[in-house]
């Protein structure tokens, strides 16, 4: 689901109040807050399109032998820039192997690939094994319990459609200070994606803050380093599905939750990422007019 920071957000919580302008108008934000969100967002930018703007490909592993090259016949299609046939993905015991067909100029960690290898997903702290063919580098996705091929292609119909991003003014009254509130003892829960395969995962508490009169609540996870979250102007004027916030923790238990940085999932624009949708406490009600727009042309999205 989204680019790894250094930092993590494991907990949110409640906050004083946010300072409030007269309603409709913008609160400036001084020099150096201004500074900055317009620093993050480039940021985010750059790595957005580093990461997730060349993705252009996402094929789901049947049992057992799928096979892999441009023609039309295979299970994972590549594109007409690839040779017909490459060899095969091999899914078995939530492992994948793959079986390269003999010459196919496939490589790894710039070695040719000639004999049978098992392939390292992107759901543990390593980095994935990727398969590169010319322009193209295939991986093992994981979705939930499902195995997935996702392909990078920076000449993809996605990469070369990007119509870039649209933020909403910088807003002081959207930077709040809120503390964290632990639960009693941690617990596990099922967080599904838009795909609907779920991924388990552990939460420590909320954050509970002041926002526009209203006291809020988030509840982020303890392993993800931010979490979605789905407000009033969800699918309006910003994406439907959900919206992503990072803070850190501070040692006194307080955060600042700076929703000018609230950015979009991938999901938003590339069909072939897979992100988590927000828990059922974390779809607030308060309509919350900072952070990244809706992409301006976003993938077909349905909010469930």
């Amino acid at each position: 689901m989204i680019s790894r920071r250094a930092f993590a957000m494991t907990f949110l919580a409640a906050l004083s109040a946010a300072r409030v302008a007269p309603a409709g108008r913008i609160a400036a934000a001084d020099a150096a807050h201004l500074k900055e969100v317009e620093a993050w967002r480039a940021e985010h930018e750059a790595d957005y399109i580093k990461e997730y703007v060349p993705l252009g490909g996402l094929f789901f592993l049947k049992p057992n032998a799928n096979t892999a090259g441009s023609a039309s016949s295979n299970d994972v299609v590549l594109p007409k820039s690839a040779p017909a046939s490459v060899g095969r993905f091999v899914y078995q015991n939530n492992r994948v192997r793959f079986e390269p067909r003999a010459g196919a100029p496939v490589k790894l960690k710039n070695q040719p690939v000639t004999s049978p290898i098992e392939l390292r997903s992107d759901g543990g702290t390593a980095p994935p094994d990727e398969l590169v063919i010319g322009d193209l580098a295939l991986w093992v996705h994981e979705s939930g319990k499902r195995r997935a091929i996702r392909m990078r292609d920076p000449h993809g119909d996605v990469a070369r459609s990007f119509a870039g991003f649209r933020w909403l003014p910088i807003d002081e009254r959207y930077r709040v200070t809120g503390r964290f509130i632990k639960d009693p003892a941690p617990r596990t829960l099922l967080v599904p994606n838009q795909l609907g395969d779920e991924e388990v995962d552990t939460t420590e508490g909320v954050v509970e803050f002041a926002l526009n009169g209203q006291t809020l609540r988030l509840r982020p996870m303890t392993t993800r380093p931010g979490r979605p979250f789905r407000d009033g102007t969800s699918g309006h004027e910003t994406y439907a599905n959900a919206r992503f916030l990072y803070a850190d923790l501070r040692q006194d238990g307080t955060t600042v939750l700076d929703f000018n940085e609230a950015y979009n999932p991938p999901c938003a624009f590339n069909p072939y990422t897979t992100c988590p949708l927000p828990l059922p406490e974390n779809r607030l009600k308060v309509r919350i007019l900072a952070g990244e727009k809706d992409y301006a042309h976003a993938a077909a999205k349905k909010t469930p």
